[in-house]
């Protein structure tokens, strides 16, 4: 997109804006008691989008009592408070909507004749995302912030008001376009999910492909080999590592890496095709398939296929399933960081596909990774368009 910059001015915001109204306090009243809801920092996503997820509820009549204080199309709520890699999270809302916000919120509304208000988001996203916003926070007993005040002092660029709907509505139709990507691809890992968990599960089943003679029940031990290869991360000459925080949920695919380095104490050796797990905190879903020779944390599982009796690319897959992860919970010891231990999970029985049948079954799953994989390249390409567009406004 072409900008004339040439035209553009430099606004402060509360000279661009008609109304700047802070949310009510929650300690007025009993949170969780009602039907309405009443939205914190955590409504907002680092990605500055709206989630209902955390959300607390109040009465109606608490709400009425405020009501001068909900939310309306074209408002955009800005994080004011609580700690300063918080502070500037906003969103655009979309639509009306009967809730009530936080006191550490502030919900503005544009002076139309000047300002579009999706235009303030998109500039609000990116000094969020360019940490702008923490030069002009001032400090307060426990937390940092900004005040309304200094809010409508900060200064943004401010095209003519037809550019800024021409760039509101490209960052409009980018967004509309990652969302769709987005929703294409939890469709497809629900849809593996689904056939995974028919597959593994008690119906034993995966379209007419599969008849229940097909099946047989294992114990892990015999599928799969648990290698516990010790090594000391300053004394190695491999030069990866691996812990669970570089392991994505229902991804078997390793996207970033540390290095021995990073870490201190006894890790586990791991060689290529090398199945990582997690095993602790085993909800998390944390299984991959290493594609080099490195080292791993020692919070992590290092398996093996035996292949006498499973297809080496089969097993990742069956650990993704439902019915692993669900059993893997289920068998995890402790309360504050629950862990699996290799004798537990050996001694655990399954219903899986023989063999002869894993080789076409894998195929069909190595599919849905590959188009997922396309999916998320579809997506970074998107975000990147994206931030391409708000470093020509920012610039």
């Amino acid at each position: 997109m072409k900008l004339s910059k040439s035209k553009w001015k430099v606004a402060k915001i509360g000279d661009a804006t008609a109304e700047m109204k802070a949310g009510f306090s929650s300690g007025k009243f009993e949170l969780n008691n009602g039907e309405i809801a009443h939205l914190r920092s955590m409504n907002i996503t680092d990605e500055c989008k709206f989630t209902w997820e955390g959300a607390k509820y109040i009465t109606s009549a608490v709400f009425k009592a405020n009501d001068s204080l909900k939310l309306s199309k074209g408002d955009v709520l800005f994080n004011n408070t609580n700690s300063t890699e918080l502070v500037g999270k906003s969103c655009y809302i979309s639509h009306d909507m009967e809730c009530g916000f936080s006191n550490h919120m502030t919900r503005i509304r544009v002076n139309d004749a000047i300002l579009n208000s999706f235009y303030l988001s998109i500039i609000f996203y990116g000094y969020f995302k360019n940490r702008v916003f923490e030069s002009y926070c001032q400090k307060w007993v426990g937390q940092s912030g900004i005040n309304r005040n200094i809010l409508s002092n900060i200064e943004i660029p401010l095209p003519p008001l037809e550019e800024q709907k021409q760039i509101a509505a490209l960052f409009q139709s980018i967004e509309t376009a990652i969302e769709q990507v987005e929703g294409q691809e939890k469709n497809l890992l629900n849809l593996k999910n689904k056939l995974l968990c028919e597959l593994c599960g008690e119906t034993q089943q995966f379209g007419k492909v599969l008849k229940q003679s097909d099946f047989e029940k294992v114990k892990f031990e015999k599928i799969a080999i648990c290698i516990s290869e010790r090594i000391e991360p300053q004394k190695t000459e491999l030069t990866t590592y691996v812990g669970l925080e570089h392991l994505d949920p229902d991804n078997l695919v390793i996207a970033r890496t540390g290095v021995p380095e990073d870490v201190i104490g006894t890790k586990l050796k791991i060689y290529k095709g090398d199945i990582i797990f997690g095993k602790r905190r085993a909800y998390q879903r944390k299984v991959a398939v290493s594609h080099f020779d490195g080292i791993a944390s020692a919070h992590s599982m290092i398996l093996r296929a035996n292949e006498k009796h499973i297809e080496r690319e089969f097993l990742p897959f069956f650990m993704q399933s439902d019915v692993f992860m669900n059993r893997a919970v289920q068998i995890s010891e402790g309360s504050l960081s629950p862990t699996i231990k290799w004798k537990t999970l050996a001694a655990q029985e399954f219903s899986l596909p023989k063999k002869e049948k894993q080789k076409e079954l894998t195929a069909v799953f190595k599919q849905f990774d590959v188009t997922r994989g396309q999916l998320k390249q579809q997506k970074t390409t998107l975000q990147n368009l994206k931030q391409k567009l708000l470093s020509e406004i920012l610039g």
